[in-house]
């Protein structure tokens, strides 16, 4: 489904994106989508912290990872550059697009 709404996208529309934990990396699912005030709104990893169930505190090495297969609450198959995401693009797309 996420590969069809990335194809049915414009060139110069911004590349879907999830904030993903850096360090939760699995190599039969990809990255933990984490929420996205680990990214803090930014394009580069800042980093956060989430409070786990038991009251501890865990930090998370947050950043947007773009153009991925997401399952659940997994991410995989993206990038962490947004310039190449936008360069991947949709149909009829090239890299001379802006953005």
């Amino acid at each position: 489904m996420g590969a069809l709404a990335a194809a049915l996208t414009s060139c110069g529309s911004e590349p879907d994106k999830r904030c993903v934990d850096r360090d939760s990396y699995d190599v039969v699912n990809g990255y933990r989508v984490v929420d996205s005030s680990a990214c803090n709104g930014s394009s580069g990893s800042t980093g956060g912290k989430k409070k786990s169930s038991r009251g501890t505190t865990k930090r998370v090495d947050g950043d947007w990872y773009y153009d991925a297969d997401v399952d659940g609450r997994w991410a995989d198959y993206g990038t962490f550059s947004k310039s190449q995401a936008a360069d991947r693009g949709g149909f009829g797309c090239s890299g001379s697009g802006g953005g």
